[in-house]
């Protein structure tokens, strides 16, 4: 990390890293530690959805920015998205059902993680971040050992979820997990952009210097909580601009390889896929992806208006605030 950068900034980029990699390991009650749970607070009221309709030669999407962990508080949802969902005749989330719910999800997760070098991850962090790290353990009992044989990555997203749990958030009350189960119980058939196979090999894939980073980040975030509910304020506002300039536009300008590794290329990816759903007989789908992948010209939604459709956010209580 380098001086210029300021606290606040590390801390916003490592909560938009959480929350765009937190996909796949948060589907896995496993892997939230039971020395960070916390507890939640009073209902707020609906919050402000990320939601946009995109109209098609013969298809219609409903795409929707989800928070990968939610407090209870946080539901009911707005009735815009539970309308976008009576609409849909299917669902499309980061993971398919059957990964996503997969009991052995937290296994493979682990298995990536484990280094098989002989080497341990006191090893291969500096003098600075392992005492850091090591002050975090005693600090909230963190079993340090049991990290030894696992890589940074894996470790810095266990940490964010930690701070995550700690406030009150539950990957239980991810707006994924609800929308996923509410898909069920209706009979409304469900599939995902990408396997969790690829979701591992991307986080198993950063290079050593991304995931030292990263970790670095996850610690710095451990010690400014205020960031975190900022970035959940953010998501509850339905807060574009914050959402944009403030953390996708830093982790681009700060870190573009990982940006590039986990934001656009899977952007890419996925727009493909989405048009398939636009063209005749594609019908009406509700998609769900983590807000950051609709926001600024390297997201989903300003790619396929690029590309022709008509795109409108779906925003009742915007119209609302607008008119008062």
């Amino acid at each position: 990390m380098t001086g210029k950068r300021t606290t606040s900034t590390r801390q916003r980029v490592a909560a938009w890293c959480s929350g765009a990699l937190l996909g796949l390991s948060l589907w896995s009650g496993a892997l939230v530690p039971a020395w960070a749970r916390g507890a939640s607070d009073t209902p707020a009221g609906p919050p402000v959805p990320l939601l946009w309709k995109v109209d098609g030669k013969g298809g219609t999407l409903y795409v929707l920015g989800s928070f990968h962990v939610l407090k209870p508080s946080d539901y009911p949802l707005s009735p815009d998205v539970m309308q976008a969902f009576a609409k849909a005749d299917r669902l499309l989330f980061e993971l398919p059902p059957d990964d996503a719910q997969s009991p052995e999800l937290a296994g493979r997760m682990l298995q990536a993680a484990r280094r098989t070098d002989g080497r341990t991850l006191q090893d291969t962090l500096d003098a600075k971040t392992w005492q850091s790290l090591s002050a975090y353990a005693r600090r909230y009992g963190m079993p340090l050992e049991s990290l030894q044989p696992l890589k940074p990555w894996f470790v810095a997203l266990t940490i964010s979820l930690a701070e995550m749990s700690r406030q009150g958030m539950d990957p239980n009350a991810g707006l994924d997990h609800y929308l996923m189960q509410q898909a069920q119980a209706r009979g409304k058939p469900a599939d995902g952009l990408e396997r969790a196979a690829e979701q591992i090999a991307l986080l198993d894939g950063m290079s050593p210097t991304e995931q030292h980073q990263l970790l670095e980040e996850s610690l710095d975030e451990a010690d400014a909580t205020d960031q975190l509910r900022q970035l959940h304020a953010a998501w509850r506002n339905g807060d574009v601009h914050t959402l944009s300039t403030q953390m996708a536009e830093d982790m681009r300008r700060q870190y573009p390889a990982l940006y590039q590794d986990i934001n656009v290329e899977r952007n890419a990816r996925w727009v493909p896929r989405l048009e398939q759903r636009l063209g005749k007989g594609g019908g009406t789908t509700l998609v769900v992806v983590g807000a950051l992948h609709l926001l600024g010209n390297d997201g989903v939604v300003e790619r396929l208006r690029a590309r022709g459709y008509h795109v409108e956010r779906i925003c009742s209580a915007c119209a609302k605030q607008a008119g008062r």
